[in-house]
């Protein structure tokens, strides 16, 4: 029986989960954004948030932590440098997971894994450029456009 037992072994052998988490985690620091399984989705989160903590202060002693996870001096070099700084204010949740649906061959439910920071639809953020005015059915704005149109025309005319 596994009473609570709540690690998610993924069918593998212990070195065979490690070495692939440790793969995605860099696939996922290097693209910002990744396909899998959802059951390997949920063992990133797993994975990867203590390390994007982690990063938050850069002292060798993380960074040989975060290592010896990772074991990509690119992946650990661009968490520490560029992820880290993006994410200093956010108290965790850096990892975002969105279902896809299932997946054509073997029907595995799919899921996009995301760095949330990094996505600007979701960020509310990156929206702030869009801000729209309601008006009103009158039409205030676009009558006062209509005048100004007709106010140039005739300033054109009167110059030739």
């Amino acid at each position: 029986m596994r009473h609570g037992k709540k690690f998610n072994h993924l069918g593998r052998q212990t070195a065979h989960r490690k070495a692939m988490l440790a793969n995605m985690a860099c696939s996922l620091i290097e693209h910002k954004r990744i396909n899998t399984t959802v059951a390997k989705a949920k063992a990133i989160r797993q994975y990867i948030e203590p390390l994007i903590t982690k990063s938050k202060s850069d002292t060798t002693h993380n960074r040989r932590t975060v290592f010896s996870y990772l074991r990509d001096k690119h992946a650990v070099t661009e968490l520490f440098k560029e992820i880290s700084v993006k994410v200093a204010d956010r108290p965790g949740g850096y990892i975002r997971i969105i279902k896809l649906g299932n997946r054509q061959g073997d029907n595995a439910p799919m899921a996009m894994v995301e760095l949330v920071d990094y996505n600007e639809l979701y960020n509310p953020k990156g929206n702030k450029a869009k801000k729209t005015t309601r008006r009103s059915r009158r039409g205030g704005s676009k009558a006062e456009a209509a005048v100004e149109s007709v106010d140039t025309k005739t300033e054109e005319k009167t110059e030739e």
